[in-house]
């Protein structure tokens, strides 16, 4: 049913300016953002597919959230305006949260961290390795993903992270990568490399917080595990 057709009050966005966003299920935020549908198929229609789990959709808000605007190419209906409005969101929440890491201490917010590298990280499908550089009051100063391996492995070079870490002043880190095949154990391999690039920048004065495992809908504090 086309949401025009739907009582006043059952009506997506009349329903969120009445009773506030959290009266609204998921699918009904997503149909305000994409506001039509496609011949035969209902805007709300077409965001409950796009919500429905793998292979049809793409497993929940945070699913979406975690693709690319090529991910999305694949489902019926998606024009390239549509595609646009879904990837400017995830761009918006990504900024938004580094915004809220620049102004606040890592340390005290590490929800934050694990949801902001997920934002980055997540989605790719190929290993990539990254690193928050922090200020002296743990504040964000920069994020670069600085190594690009294969599904299995990448190769490292703490000499560059130490460069970067020295171009940008950097007080301390937060290393990260990705496992694309969704398990965020830390393997042997991680363990090694995180202890060698604490001992590198350890020479320069620049202490590792943190080396965190992102996975598709997960991640993996390895200060928290104890691994540090």
């Amino acid at each position: 049913m086309p949401l025009k057709d739907l009582p006043p009050d059952a009506q997506p966005r009349e329903k969120l300016l009445a009773r506030g966003p959290g009266a609204l299920v998921d699918a009904e935020l997503l149909a305000l953002l994409l506001r039509t549908g496609i011949q035969g198929k209902g805007v709300l229609m077409l965001a409950q597919e796009l919500l429905a789990p793998p292979p049809l959709g793409f497993g929940g808000i945070a699913g979406l959230l975690h693709t690319t605007a090529d991910g999305l190419r694949r489902i019926k209906g998606l024009g390239p305006a549509k595609r646009a409005e879904i990837v400017a969101v995830l761009e918006l929440s990504r900024r938004a949260l580094a915004q809220q890491l620049q102004e606040r201490e890592v340390l005290t917010a590490p929800e934050a961290v694990k949801h902001f590298l997920q934002l980055h990280l997540a989605a790719k499908a190929h290993e990539v390795f990254a690193v928050m550089f922090l200020d002296a009051q743990h504040r964000l100063l920069a994020m670069e993903e600085m190594f690009k391996g294969s599904l299995t492995q990448t190769s490292i070079y703490p000499r560059e992270v130490v460069l970067r870490a020295l171009h940008h002043q950097a007080a301390a880190v937060v290393l990260a990568h990705n496992h694309p095949s969704g398990s965020v154990q830390p393997s042997r391999a991680d363990e090694s490399l995180t202890q060698t690039l604490k001992s590198a920048l350890g020479l320069v004065d620049v202490r590792v917080l943190d080396h965190v495992i992102v996975g598709p809908g997960v991640s993996l504090s390895m200060a928290e595990k104890g691994l540090l």
